[in-house]
Protein backbone atom coordinates (compact mmCIF):
# COMPACT_ATOMS: atom_id res chain seq x y z
CA UNK A 1 0.00 0.00 0.00
CA UNK A 2 1.56 3.91 -0.84
CA UNK A 3 1.08 6.29 1.65
CA UNK A 4 -0.10 10.45 0.89
CA UNK A 5 2.45 12.48 3.78
CA UNK A 6 0.23 15.39 4.73
CA UNK A 7 0.52 17.98 7.84
CA UNK A 8 3.07 14.98 9.52
CA UNK A 9 0.87 12.27 8.71
CA UNK A 10 1.23 9.48 6.62
CA UNK A 11 -2.54 7.98 4.97
CA UNK A 12 -3.26 5.39 3.09
CA UNK A 13 -3.73 6.49 -0.41
CA UNK A 14 -6.99 4.09 -0.70
CA UNK A 15 -9.29 3.79 2.38
CA UNK A 16 -12.54 2.22 2.80
CA UNK A 17 -16.12 3.96 2.63
CA UNK A 18 -18.71 2.91 4.13
CA UNK A 19 -21.99 4.32 2.59
CA UNK A 20 -24.35 1.20 2.09
CA UNK A 21 -22.96 -0.87 5.32
CA UNK A 22 -25.72 -1.38 7.49
CA UNK A 23 -28.55 0.42 4.94
CA UNK A 24 -28.33 3.48 2.74
CA UNK A 25 -30.43 6.68 3.66
CA UNK A 26 -32.22 4.50 6.45
CA UNK A 27 -30.84 1.64 8.88
CA UNK A 28 -31.47 -2.15 6.96
CA UNK A 29 -30.51 -4.61 9.68
CA UNK A 30 -31.88 -7.40 7.22
CA UNK A 31 -28.11 -6.96 5.56
CA UNK A 32 -26.46 -6.62 8.93
CA UNK A 33 -24.60 -9.81 8.32
CA UNK A 34 -23.74 -8.87 4.89
CA UNK A 35 -22.00 -5.36 6.16
CA UNK A 36 -20.36 -7.16 8.95
CA UNK A 37 -18.68 -9.66 6.55
CA UNK A 38 -17.69 -6.77 4.11
CA UNK A 39 -16.09 -4.97 7.28
CA UNK A 40 -14.38 -7.57 8.84
CA UNK A 41 -12.90 -8.60 4.78
CA UNK A 42 -12.02 -5.11 4.84
CA UNK A 43 -9.55 -5.03 8.03
CA UNK A 44 -8.45 -8.82 6.87
CA UNK A 45 -7.05 -7.13 3.88
CA UNK A 46 -5.00 -4.37 5.31
CA UNK A 47 -7.38 -1.55 5.27
CA UNK A 48 -6.58 0.89 7.79
CA UNK A 49 -8.47 4.40 6.95
CA UNK A 50 -12.47 3.69 7.41
CA UNK A 51 -14.78 6.50 6.42
CA UNK A 52 -18.06 6.54 7.14
CA UNK A 53 -20.91 9.11 8.69
CA UNK A 54 -23.61 9.60 11.46
CA UNK A 55 -25.72 9.83 8.49
CA UNK A 56 -24.98 6.32 6.98
CA UNK A 57 -27.74 4.27 7.38
CA UNK A 58 -29.28 6.49 10.47
CA UNK A 59 -25.44 5.99 12.29
CA UNK A 60 -26.34 2.07 11.98
CA UNK A 61 -22.89 2.49 9.67
CA UNK A 62 -21.05 3.24 12.48
CA UNK A 63 -22.82 0.79 15.21
CA UNK A 64 -21.41 -1.76 12.57
CA UNK A 65 -17.80 -0.14 12.08
CA UNK A 66 -17.45 -0.44 15.66
CA UNK A 67 -18.63 -4.12 16.02
CA UNK A 68 -16.26 -5.08 13.71
CA UNK A 69 -13.26 -3.27 14.90
CA UNK A 70 -13.86 -4.98 18.51
CA UNK A 71 -14.06 -8.42 16.48
CA UNK A 72 -11.02 -8.50 14.44
CA UNK A 73 -7.82 -8.11 16.56
CA UNK A 74 -6.76 -4.61 15.51
CA UNK A 75 -4.83 -2.51 17.44
CA UNK A 76 -6.83 1.27 17.35
CA UNK A 77 -3.56 3.41 16.83
CA UNK A 78 -3.00 1.33 13.49
CA UNK A 79 -6.35 2.74 12.15
CA UNK A 80 -7.68 5.88 10.59
CA UNK A 81 -11.75 6.71 11.38
CA UNK A 82 -13.33 9.40 9.60
CA UNK A 83 -16.92 10.06 10.32
CA UNK A 84 -19.23 13.48 9.75
CA UNK A 85 -21.57 15.42 10.92
CA UNK A 86 -24.53 15.73 9.34
CA UNK A 87 -26.05 19.22 7.86
CA UNK A 88 -28.70 19.79 9.97
CA UNK A 89 -26.65 20.01 12.91
CA UNK A 90 -24.19 22.43 12.12
CA UNK A 91 -24.84 24.47 15.69
CA UNK A 92 -22.96 24.54 18.67
CA UNK A 93 -25.02 22.24 20.87
CA UNK A 94 -26.02 20.31 17.81
CA UNK A 95 -22.12 19.24 16.79
CA UNK A 96 -20.80 18.21 20.41
CA UNK A 97 -24.18 16.02 20.53
CA UNK A 98 -23.68 14.64 17.37
CA UNK A 99 -19.86 13.63 18.03
CA UNK A 100 -20.49 12.15 21.59
CA UNK A 101 -23.19 9.98 19.63
CA UNK A 102 -20.89 8.97 17.02
CA UNK A 103 -18.70 8.24 19.58
CA UNK A 104 -20.79 6.09 21.34
CA UNK A 105 -21.55 4.06 18.22
CA UNK A 106 -18.91 3.34 16.82
CA UNK A 107 -17.40 2.64 20.87
CA UNK A 108 -14.26 4.56 20.13
CA UNK A 109 -12.65 7.47 22.62
CA UNK A 110 -11.60 9.69 19.62
CA UNK A 111 -12.48 9.69 16.18
CA UNK A 112 -9.32 10.71 13.83
CA UNK A 113 -10.65 13.10 11.60
CA UNK A 114 -14.13 14.04 11.95
CA UNK A 115 -16.19 16.70 8.91
CA UNK A 116 -18.56 18.45 8.41
CA UNK A 117 -20.58 16.62 6.00
CA UNK A 118 -21.73 18.64 3.59
CA UNK A 119 -22.42 22.83 3.50
CA UNK A 120 -26.18 24.46 4.10
CA UNK A 121 -27.43 27.47 3.48
CA UNK A 122 -27.20 29.75 6.85
CA UNK A 123 -25.16 27.69 8.73
CA UNK A 124 -23.47 29.27 11.01
CA UNK A 125 -19.93 28.57 10.64
CA UNK A 126 -18.31 30.47 13.66
CA UNK A 127 -20.84 28.43 16.14
CA UNK A 128 -20.17 24.96 14.30
CA UNK A 129 -15.79 25.41 14.83
CA UNK A 130 -16.29 26.79 18.01
CA UNK A 131 -18.05 23.27 18.92
CA UNK A 132 -15.14 21.34 16.58
CA UNK A 133 -12.31 23.00 18.04
CA UNK A 134 -13.85 22.30 21.61
CA UNK A 135 -13.79 18.43 20.34
CA UNK A 136 -10.00 18.79 19.38
CA UNK A 137 -8.70 20.76 22.46
CA UNK A 138 -10.94 17.92 24.65
CA UNK A 139 -9.02 14.79 22.80
CA UNK A 140 -12.34 13.71 21.49
CA UNK A 141 -11.42 14.75 17.89
CA UNK A 142 -7.99 14.56 16.15
CA UNK A 143 -7.78 16.37 12.86
CA UNK A 144 -10.71 18.48 11.28
CA UNK A 145 -12.01 18.60 7.70
CA UNK A 146 -14.87 19.37 5.41
CA UNK A 147 -16.61 17.86 2.62
CA UNK A 148 -18.46 19.44 -0.25
CA UNK A 149 -16.91 22.50 0.24
CA UNK A 150 -16.18 24.86 -2.33
CA UNK A 151 -13.41 26.99 -2.01
CA UNK A 152 -15.06 30.34 -0.31
CA UNK A 153 -16.25 27.86 2.16
CA UNK A 154 -12.76 26.46 2.91
CA UNK A 155 -10.78 29.31 2.93
CA UNK A 156 -12.91 30.42 5.63
CA UNK A 157 -13.42 27.57 7.49
CA UNK A 158 -9.49 27.72 7.82
CA UNK A 159 -9.88 30.73 9.28
CA UNK A 160 -12.34 29.44 11.91
CA UNK A 161 -9.97 26.27 13.13
CA UNK A 162 -7.59 26.09 15.54
CA UNK A 163 -6.03 23.89 13.63
CA UNK A 164 -5.27 22.89 9.70
CA UNK A 165 -7.98 21.38 7.96
CA UNK A 166 -6.98 18.49 6.67
CA UNK A 167 -8.91 17.63 4.21
CA UNK A 168 -11.82 18.91 1.80
CA UNK A 169 -13.82 15.24 0.76
CA UNK A 170 -15.13 15.84 -2.80
CA UNK A 171 -16.46 13.88 -5.81
CA UNK A 172 -13.35 13.30 -7.72
CA UNK A 173 -12.72 10.33 -10.72
CA UNK A 174 -11.67 9.88 -14.21
CA UNK A 175 -15.34 11.22 -15.09
CA UNK A 176 -16.15 13.79 -12.18
CA UNK A 177 -13.79 16.85 -12.04
CA UNK A 178 -16.15 19.69 -11.12
CA UNK A 179 -13.87 20.28 -8.18
CA UNK A 180 -10.91 20.59 -10.21
CA UNK A 181 -12.50 22.96 -12.27
CA UNK A 182 -13.82 25.36 -9.34
CA UNK A 183 -10.05 26.02 -8.37
CA UNK A 184 -10.54 23.68 -4.94
CA UNK A 185 -8.14 20.66 -6.42
CA UNK A 186 -5.36 23.12 -7.30
CA UNK A 187 -5.75 25.15 -3.88
CA UNK A 188 -5.12 21.83 -1.60
CA UNK A 189 -2.85 21.00 -3.57
CA UNK A 190 -1.01 24.60 -2.82
CA UNK A 191 -1.66 24.65 0.73
CA UNK A 192 -1.19 20.84 2.14
CA UNK A 193 -4.76 19.77 2.42
CA UNK A 194 -5.86 16.78 1.41
CA UNK A 195 -8.14 15.48 -1.27
CA UNK A 196 -10.53 12.62 -0.27
CA UNK A 197 -11.92 11.80 -3.46
CA UNK A 198 -15.33 9.91 -3.20
CA UNK A 199 -17.55 8.01 -5.39
CA UNK A 200 -14.20 7.43 -7.03
CA UNK A 201 -15.57 4.47 -9.20
CA UNK A 202 -19.17 6.12 -9.75
CA UNK A 203 -21.07 3.73 -7.17
CA UNK A 204 -20.22 0.95 -9.16
CA UNK A 205 -21.48 2.85 -12.37
CA UNK A 206 -18.15 3.47 -13.81
CA UNK A 207 -18.11 4.33 -17.72
CA UNK A 208 -15.65 2.34 -19.41
CA UNK A 209 -14.71 3.60 -22.93
CA UNK A 210 -11.91 2.74 -25.68
CA UNK A 211 -9.45 4.60 -24.01
CA UNK A 212 -9.80 2.86 -20.35
CA UNK A 213 -9.50 -0.31 -21.70
CA UNK A 214 -6.59 0.08 -23.22
CA UNK A 215 -4.97 1.06 -20.47
CA UNK A 216 -6.26 -1.62 -18.49
CA UNK A 217 -5.43 -4.82 -21.01
CA UNK A 218 -2.09 -3.20 -21.04
CA UNK A 219 -1.67 -4.05 -17.04
CA UNK A 220 -3.86 -6.65 -17.72
CA UNK A 221 -6.25 -5.45 -14.53
CA UNK A 222 -9.70 -4.23 -14.50
CA UNK A 223 -10.28 -0.82 -15.52
CA UNK A 224 -11.77 0.06 -12.29
CA UNK A 225 -8.01 0.05 -10.57
CA UNK A 226 -6.96 1.73 -13.43
CA UNK A 227 -9.24 4.55 -12.46
CA UNK A 228 -7.52 4.48 -9.44
CA UNK A 229 -4.71 4.16 -9.80
CA UNK A 230 -4.95 7.41 -11.65
CA UNK A 231 -6.33 9.10 -8.43
CA UNK A 232 -3.77 7.84 -5.93
CA UNK A 233 -0.79 8.87 -8.49
CA UNK A 234 -1.44 12.37 -8.16
CA UNK A 235 -0.32 14.21 -5.12
CA UNK A 236 -2.07 15.23 -1.97
CA UNK A 237 -4.93 12.69 -3.56
CA UNK A 238 -6.65 9.48 -1.48
CA UNK A 239 -9.58 7.90 -1.83
CA UNK A 240 -11.98 6.01 -0.29
CA UNK A 241 -13.72 3.32 -2.84
CA UNK A 242 -16.70 1.00 -1.54
CA UNK A 243 -17.52 -2.74 -1.77
CA UNK A 244 -18.96 -5.38 -0.34
CA UNK A 245 -16.96 -7.96 -2.83
CA UNK A 246 -14.14 -9.10 -1.39
CA UNK A 247 -12.53 -9.80 -4.45
CA UNK A 248 -13.13 -5.97 -5.52
CA UNK A 249 -11.69 -4.93 -2.01
CA UNK A 250 -8.51 -6.50 -3.08
CA UNK A 251 -8.57 -5.16 -6.40
CA UNK A 252 -9.49 -1.75 -5.24
CA UNK A 253 -6.83 -2.09 -2.80
CA UNK A 254 -4.00 -3.27 -5.20
CA UNK A 255 -4.14 -0.40 -7.04
CA UNK A 256 -2.40 1.60 -5.46
CA UNK A 257 0.56 -0.38 -6.64
CA UNK A 258 -0.35 0.08 -10.35
CA UNK A 259 2.27 2.37 -12.25
CA UNK A 260 0.73 4.11 -14.78
CA UNK A 261 3.18 5.77 -17.70
CA UNK A 262 3.74 9.66 -17.75
CA UNK A 263 2.00 9.02 -21.48
CA UNK A 264 -0.75 6.96 -19.52
CA UNK A 265 -1.58 9.69 -17.08
CA UNK A 266 -1.82 12.18 -19.48
CA UNK A 267 -3.94 10.15 -21.93
CA UNK A 268 -6.60 9.38 -19.06
CA UNK A 269 -6.02 13.31 -18.02
CA UNK A 270 -7.59 14.16 -21.28
CA UNK A 271 -10.67 11.89 -20.85
CA UNK A 272 -12.92 14.11 -19.69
Amino acid sequence: MKFESCQKLNLPKIGFGTWKIGGGSFADPSIDSRSLAALHSALELGYTHFDTAEDYAEGHAEELLGQAIREVPIKRDSLFITSKVSPEHLSYDAVLRSCTGSLHRLNLEYIDLYLIHWPKVGMNLVDTFKALNQLVREGKVRHLGVSNFNLKLLKRSQELSETPILTDQIPYSLFERAYAKNAVLEYCMKNDILITAYSPLEQGHLPVNKILQAVAEAHSVPPQQISLAWLVAQPHIITIPASSDPRHQKENIAAADIILTADEMQVLDRLH
